[in-house]
């Protein structure tokens, strides 16, 4: 029987715990060994048949910088952009609606934000740009004709990377935002044309401090989401 109590299984237990969507860094640097360490850990995830269809774009100075001021500069002027694939259901409904509204209203509730606000909520959907001030931005891609297994890896791998992380004593908030400026991200970065992004991701030291990162995000229990079957008629 496995020790749940062994200190191994808790550090486990408590980084998937402690992992949460931070949406305000500090602005101290982290070292590039330290990332590679985290990618490294993170390289462990399963794939079908090991062929790790994921690829990573490590942004940090002024590479970063640059990126989110073009990103930044075409939100601004009201360029829509365009996604190449659909991240959220075409049309909501329950419980998914609920669960999304509940996350939102708490995220523009810490920052004082009300019903209405339109300029405010987006200029901080905006700050999405500059990956909410974290010194270190990835970009996941991956090749064009893998199908819909590879999208599961590259997930376990995203998953790995936030939880790696967390054992590091760093956050990360996984993020879609950037997926409708993917053409400008292309241009700029010159990812080949069989690559198409997937995600971003902000990496760094959470600001504690900020509100932004002091809100509960609940999660449902287990017998909501499980079905637990031992026989079959």
């Amino acid at each position: 029987m496995m020790d749940t109590t062994s200190p191994c299984m808790q550090q486990v237990q408590e980084a998937i715990r402690s992992r949460r969507s931070v949406r305000a860094f500090l602005p101290d640097a982290v070292p590039q060994r330290l990332i590679e360490r985290i990618l490294e850990s993170a390289a462990r995830a399963p794939s079908g048949s090991n062929i790790q269809p994921w690829q990573v774009i490590v942004l940090t100075g002024t590479a970063r910088e640059a990126l989110c001021q073009d990103i930044e500069t075409a939100a601004l002027a009201g360029e829509p952009g365009q996604a190449e694939y659909a991240y959220y259901p075409r049309q909501w409904r329950e419980p998914y609606l609920a669960r999304r509204r509940t996350v939102g209203w708490a995220l523009y509730g810490s920052l004082g934000i009300q019903r209405g606000q339109t300029e405010r909520m987006a200029a901080q959907h905006r700050r999405n740009y500059c990956f909410f001030d974290a010194p270190v931005g990835l970009l996941f891609t991956m090749d064009r004709d893998m199908e819909q297994g590879s999208w599961l890896d590259l997930g376990m791998f995203a998953q790995n990377v936030m939880i790696a992380a967390r054992s590091f004593g760093l956050d990360t908030c996984a993020q879609a935002a950037f997926n409708p400026y993917q053409h400008l991200i292309v241009k700029r970065l010159k990812i080949p044309a069989h690559r198409q992004l997937i995600m971003a991701m902000a990496l760094g030291y959470a600001d504690m401090a900020a509100p932004e990162n002091n809100f509960p995000t609940e999660r449902e229990p287990v017998h909501v989401f499980a079905r637990f079957v031992d026989s079959l008629p």
